[in-house]
């Protein structure tokens, strides 16, 4: 990583009145978390009362010095903030092109027997989404019982970093594209291979299915993934990229993240147990049976679409297992797991213990911090949840979290309102099933073996879901998940030693997946198995049935320059003496703030 060029990204903002910097993290043994001490109360026995001192109600110079450098430097950021332009948020037409919104997202609105959205209803939604006005979204009206998933929050000021208005993502690829049409193969071969172990994605698999389902993709007219020596292969397959903003590519600029490709698909961050003070969280999950798969069915796939709540539920296996297989990952990422927590947690405790469950990754004579850490050169200080302790970190995280939210919902509801998985496999139910020859489905699509294999599996054209409500009710572009596992990755990158090796890596045995095994191969990074760790969070979805691999790819760019933003902000704030939060973005550029 250290060919790659180094971008600054305090290019031409003003720097605070009051000199602050900040860059490192914990103290000599890594993220320290902070004890607080607490007083006793005075009514406690053997307490003697101090004696009365009286009160001065003139300001010290060190107070009024600190109140004035905070005012100045909430009044840099701002203005440092307002110097971003707000940025180009292309379309991909879809919307003007067909009078019937057929590509675009209106589950949750009243549809027809055809799935086709009533027109008054969606002219209330997009009259909403032009306004921004609250009162405007409460006059849509919805089909069925569950709500819109918090369009108005979107509008919400981030008081830490940039607007959502100032991040660029590419256009959704188009509903008639060939990059549509391939994402489609793609996700139909993903719900083909949900119960495949993992481990069989590798170069030298005998599984015929995998061979075929790559074999298909190296077929498509317009195919965006991961690719070795110019072809997917099984090690490829599946895996993650991410999409830049590009003004002279209205594509955008793909790239493969560092790391992503090495070792297992799913990180090492979701293999291990997490400690968690005098706890422990197992590495073993709840899955999902196959026999679980939701919206095959026509009836069952309208009522969906029309906003009904789902009469089915999964079915799980009674025993926990570690993340095996596609579905396990989409059952795991199914409600937004704290897996940034988890990796903190992980890189932050110190290791060496006799129970592994209690331990991190490294022991404290080996600290995961990054070498510049202020409290790594104090000779009489350490770290605390003031300041690049644990507790600051999480603190960092949960905001990341919501104001990545706010970045990808805000491009949902207001820019593309682009159309879901679900939908565009009812639209190829009724192209080829019923006739309806106005559906411009991708023939790349519309002939595959992959459409043709789903088919015969469950008896209609629709894509099958793992989960019964399927997609939450808003756009599916960009996808949500992955802004947050972006947002997390990014600033644990900023905290820790990207660089450092993870030792004794594993991963689940397909024989039998409550036991790891040791993993061996090329090294895997910090910094790797961070990326591959966003990524399992959004790419998770795509193997639910819910998300196409455009969702997740324009998400990674949103969620690092929310990161990004944040971090900027809060290297103003310090007053540690620090050189800057230092790290590799998802296209492999160093970046320092």
């Amino acid at each position: 990583m250290a060919d790659h060029p180094t971008i600054s990204t305090e290019s031409n903002l003003a720097l605070p009145t009051a000199t602050v910097t900040r860059r490192s993290l914990l103290g000599s043994a890594g993220i320290a978390a902070g004890a607080a001490v607490l007083a006793s109360p005075p009514s406690m026995l053997g307490i003697t009362a101090a004696a009365a001192q009286p009160v001065s109600t003139d300001s010290r110079p060190l107070d009024a010095a600190f109140k004035r450098r905070a005012f100045e430097i909430r009044e840099d950021c701002a203005r440092n903030n307002d110097k971003i332009p707000i940025a180009p948020h292309p379309a991909n037409g879809d919307e003007a092109r067909y009078t019937n919104k057929i590509g675009s997202d209106s589950r949750g609105l009243p549809h027809d027997q055809r799935g086709e959205v009533e027109q008054v209803a969606w002219q209330a939604l997009y009259a909403a989404c032009q306004s921004g006005d609250p009162a405007d979204f409460e006059k849509i009206q919805l089909g069925g019982t569950r709500k819109l998933v918090n369009p108005v929050g979107t509008q919400a000021v981030s008081l830490s970093g940039i607007n959502p208005t100032q991040i660029a993502i590419p256009p959704a690829p188009a509903l008639a594209s060939a990059e549509r049409g391939g994402e489609a193969v793609e996700v139909y071969w993903q719900s083909l291979l949900r119960d495949v172990p993992l481990t069989e994605l590798r170069d030298d698999t005998s599984n015929r299915d995998v061979l075929a389902a790559t074999e298909e993709l190296n077929k498509l007219a317009d195919f965006r993934g991961p690719t070795s020596g110019g072809r997917v292969t099984p090690g490829t397959l599946f895996r993650a990229n991410a999409l830049y903003f590009d003004l002279a590519d209205p594509n955008g600029r793909s790239v493969t993240p560092p790391g992503v490709l090495d070792g297992p698909l799913i990180s090492q961050f979701l293999l291990r147990d997490v400690p968690y003070a005098a706890q422990w969280i197992s590495a073993q999950i709840r899955t999902a049976l196959p026999v679980s798969e939701f919206l095959t069915e026509y009836e069952e796939w309208l009522a969906i679409q029309n906003g009904a709540a789902p009469k089915r539920q999964p079915q799980f296996d009674a025993t926990p297992r570690y993340i095996t297989t596609g579905r396990d990952l989409a059952e795991y990422i199914h409600t937004g797991p704290a897996l940034g927590w988890a990796a903190a947690l992980l890189l932050a405790t110190p290791g060496g213990g006799m129970d592994k469950r209690y331990s991190g990754i490294y022991p404290p004579a080996e600290p995961v911090s990054y070498p510049s850490n202020p409290y790594r050169k104090s000779k009489t200080q350490g770290p605390a949840g003031a300041t690049f302790g644990l507790p600051y970190v999480q603190a960092l995280l949960a905001a990341g979290i919501s104001n990545s939210v706010r970045a990808s919902y805000w491009q949902k509801y207001f820019v593309h309102r682009a159309v879901r998985p679900e939908a565009y496999g009812g639209l190829a139910h009724h192209r080829l099933a019923n006739g309806v020859s106005d559906y411009p489905l991708h023939d790349s699509f519309l002939k595959s073996e992959a459409l043709d294999r789903s088919k015969a599996k469950y008896g209609t054209y629709l894509l099958s879901q793992t989960y019964p409500e399927a997609a939450p009710l808003h756009s599916t572009y960009p996808g949500g998940a992955t802004c947050v596992g972006a947002v997390t990755a990014t600033i644990l990158k900023a905290f820790f030693d990207e660089s450092r090796v993870i030792a004794n890596p594993v991963q689940p045995d397909p024989a039998d997946p409550t036991r790891l095994v040791p993993y061996t191969g090329p090294p895997l990074t910090v910094g790797g198995e961070l990326n591959k760790l966003a990524v399992n969070f959004g790419f998770g979805r795509n193997w639910a049935g819910i998300h196409w691999r455009s969702d997740a790819s324009a998400s990674m760019a949103i969620g690092e320059a929310v990161a990004i933003g944040m971090l900027r902000d809060e290297r103003m704030t310090l007053r540690e003496p620090f050189d800057g939060f230092s790290f590799t973005r998802f296209d492999g550029s160093r970046v320092t703030i």
